[in-house]
């Protein structure tokens, strides 16, 4: 993930240098451009969201973790 984003943000700015120097026309050249600038941020997205630490996994306990009668209503088995 961190070397997706890293190749989107340079992948970004290659369009963009791109679109400024072989576009002459300012429509395109800016829809290029801003195309360029939407994937730097999808890039700039990926390699934060790749380096925030994980949230912890909360798991419930197994059944087998259980002593019969335990967790249930009544102290009824399976």
């Amino acid at each position: 993930m961190r070397l997706v984003g890293l190749l989107l943000l340079v992948s970004g700015w290659g369009l963009v240098l791109a679109a400024l120097g072989m576009l002459a026309a300012p429509g395109p050249r800016s829809a290029f451009a801003l195309a360029g600038f939407a994937v730097e941020i999808l890039g700039m997205v990926l390699a934060v969201r790749s380096h925030l630490p994980r949230k912890p996994v909360r798991r419930e306990r197994e059944m087998d973790d259980f002593e019969p009668g335990e967790g249930m209503p009544g102290g009824a088995m399976r």
